[in-house]
């Protein structure tokens, strides 16, 4: 298959007072993107953290006791996902939420089939706050997903900033980054922006920009999120001039939906106005 329908989610975070809440939304939600004719479906860095609201208002106040919380739902939410992949016939990259791997937890996001579990890409590069006070670790390995739509990474938030990150994916044969973000400024999210539109335009592909949006007053580490969602590819033949497919209004909540075409990018790896997927190599040989 060399086209499909991709999509990425602004998405805001909701108060639960019970799992089958957030199972109405979830589901509310793929339903909308399989409608809109998405095979492909991206959901947020931390858009999980909504889960801490059912353990109750000081549960999901407190930094430490709303990390628990969530990872403790693991289990449900890839139940869920995978009913909503198999029921839809899609791929959904999950909202990413704390993993307890060791004694410090892992910013997982977890890519669900109609078949099954395909795989999980932990964040690679830790943000001041995941550091410094949150205490979330970074993950082990980066790697794409073999899927029946591609070959596709993941470059969650931050790790879309590092060009390093995603050529390391791309050199593994990805055509389409997933980059799901989680910022509280328009600083933040144009950091995430910026970089994964470059990331487009030097690996010459298609990436999915999915953030977090709105006022989530209920739970201090993800309290404001500011994006919104787009799909990018280079601007060159056969894309947008600007590189921008498609996106939603600033912190409008919502899907962009966009047909991709993998031999779109192919075609412009091998004849565009420019080569950077091709000439990557050439600036470690005028610096080396």
């Amino acid at each position: 298959m060399t086209g499909f329908g991709l999509g990425a989610a602004a998405y805001p975070l909701t108060w639960f007072d019970r799992f089958d809440d957030y199972a109405e939304k979830l589901g509310a939600w793929v339903d909308d993107a399989a409608g809109q004719g998405a095979r492909l479906l991206v959901f947020p860095e931390y858009g999980a953290m909504e889960l801490a609201s059912l353990g109750g208002p000081a549960v999901a106040a407190d930094l430490e006791r709303a990390l628990h919380e969530v990872a403790r739902h693991g289990p449900a939410v890839t139940a869920l996902h995978l009913a909503l992949a198999r029921q839809h016939d899609v791929m959904i990259l999950g909202a990413s939420a704390p993993y307890f791997a060791g004694a410090r937890p892992v910013n997982r996001a977890v890519l669900y089939g109609p078949d099954g579990v395909i795989g999980h890409q932990d964040k690679q590069i830790m943000t001041r706050f995941e550091r410094e006070t949150w205490d979330v670790v970074a993950g082990q390995g980066l790697a794409p997903f073999d899927t029946d739509l591609g070959r596709i990474g993941v470059v969650i938030c931050y790790d879309s900033e590092f060009p390093l990150l995603a050529r390391h994916l791309v050199d593994q044969g990805a055509e389409v980054l997933l980059a799901p973000s989680c910022t509280d400024s328009l600083a933040g999210f144009t950091r995430v922006r910026v970089g994964s539109m470059a990331r487009a335009l030097e690996n010459q592909c298609i990436v999915a920009h999915s953030p977090t949006v709105g006022l989530c007053d209920f739970c201090p580490a993800v309290d404001e999120n500011v994006g919104s969602a787009a799909i990018y590819g280079p601007p060159d033949h056969g894309f947008p001039a600007t590189g921008i497919i498609a996106e939603t209004a600033l912190n409008a909540p919502g899907w962009v939906v966009a047909e991709v075409s993998l031999e779109a990018v192919r075609a412009v790896r091998r004849d565009g106005g420019v080569l950077n997927h091709r000439h990557w190599a050439e600036q470690l040989n005028r610096i080396g």
